[in-house]
């Protein structure tokens, strides 16, 4: 049986580049996929009902950017920061002000300058992964009758009141950052992601604030009474019957027949068509239909590809995959529905657990910049990872997320 471990070493080498939605995973990884995946809601809904049990923590999915990765190269012993491309074969690392010159311009520059004199202060010890708040763009806003210092890394504004000790301690600092993941290996090419970073034990300064992205109940509310167990509960049952009538084998082919669709095709997978309807704002409502439908997206995006091309012998070839790719596809409707059923029971649990967190308010206030001005809206979402194998999934309202992904005002648009 292929284990949470097993599957985030198979993806990027155990680097902690992407974290994959939780009801997805039984597109990424078949059958092994989706029961780790109900495993994992049933661990949270025990956590949330205040079993001791649980084996999984939850910590906050921060809105931050960009990805910054710093500490020590294990080659030279010398302190660095640097981008996702710090894994590479040949890896990109900024020792000095003069490398980050010679790589980055612009704001880029300016906040990788700042990362690597204020990070370098904090003395860790390995290579920790955090998510850049802000460095000087931290600004003060009056929102809805309140002061508050706000900063916006990407699409949610965070504000935090300018008079409460949070706001005093940002105010006194050049840089804030939320570290998640911590890297451990004798050199960066074969360090391996473990979820989570322990801060306590870096050094403190004023220049620098920092968090380790734990979520944090200090009023002890997010539980859930008997009545919402119940109803977990309840979908969870669901969740596990509509399993057990998923056909393994024509899932393992469905994979393979995803896996297939690289480069100019991926267009015509599954989670492309997907994501379309998220971004639309329009919930899977009929998981048959949705199967149907999937086929007609294929034979669509293969049109697009015929006609983009000019040579006859490159529109036949199209035409070849256009057809076998839709007959095959058509025979994978009736499991297909099981499976986008399965996705949609997985949402609502997610959904009754994410709505639990959100009902707790976070370290800071969480805006959307519109042309109308302010308004409220959650955090991005959550991770939640397993204490045991060290693995994480993210447990994030697409619908609510997403769309402000595509409409609200980024900090670029300033």
């Amino acid at each position: 049986m292929l284990r949470f471990t097993d599957i985030l070493n198979e993806s990027k080498a155990g680097k902690n580049l992407h974290l994959e939605h939780i009801e997805d995973e039984i597109i990424n990884h078949g059958v092994d996929g989706g029961r780790a995946a109900i495993n994992f809601l049933r661990s949270l809904r025990d956590m949330l009902s205040g079993s001791a049990r649980s084996s999984v923590r939850m910590t906050v999915k921060w809105d931050g950017a960009p990805a910054i990765f710093t500490g020590i190269d294990p080659s030279d012993g010398k302190f660095f920061v640097a981008k996702k491309s710090v894994f590479n074969v040949n890896p990109k690392l900024y020792k000095s002000d003069a490398e980050i010159d010679a790589d980055l311009s612009g704001t880029l520059n300016s906040k990788f300058k700042v990362a690597l004199a204020e990070l370098s202060k904090l003395g860790i010890k390995n290579v920790l992964q955090g998510d850049l708040m802000y460095t000087d763009d931290i600004e003060e806003k009056t929102i809805e009758g309140t002061k508050y210092l706000t900063f916006q890394p990407n699409t949610i504004v965070y504000a935090v009141p300018v008079d409460s000790e949070l706001g005093k301690t940002m105010s006194k600092s050049k840089i804030g950052i939320v570290f998640h993941t911590t890297y451990e290996g004798k050199s960066l090419p074969d360090m391996k992601a473990k979820f989570g970073a322990d801060v306590s034990k870096l050094n403190k300064t004023s220049s620098v604030w920092l968090d380790d992205a734990t979520y944090k109940d200090v009023s002890g509310t997010a539980t859930f009474n008997a009545k919402e167990t119940e109803a977990i509960t309840a979908i969870l049952s669901n969740v596990g019957k509509t399993f057990q009538r998923i056909n393994a084998p024509m899932l393992r082919n469905f994979i393979k027949l995803q896996e297939s669709l690289t480069g100019n095709l991926i267009g015509a997978s599954l989670k492309t068509f997907t994501n379309t309807k998220v971004r639309q704002g329009e919930p899977v409502k009929n998981p048959k239909k949705h199967a149907l439908d999937y086929a007609t997206h294929v034979q669509k995006h293969f049109d697009k590809m015929i006609d983009k091309v000019k040579t006859p012998a490159a529109k036949d070839k199209y035409k070849k995959q256009q057809r076998e790719y839709v007959r095959e596809f058509r025979k994978h409707a009736s499991n297909l529905g099981n499976i986008v059923l399965f996705q949609n029971l997985m949402i609502d649990a997610k959904m009754q657990i994410v709505r639990k967190l959100n009902s707790v308010k976070g370290l800071t206030d969480t805006f959307i910049r519109t042309a109308n001005g302010y308004k409220v809206t959650n955090p991005e979402g959550y991770v939640a990872i397993d204490r045991v194998q060290g693995n994480a999934v993210k447990l994030v309202d697409r619908m609510e997320f997403s769309f402000n992904n595509f409409t609200a005002l980024k900090a670029w648009d300033k």
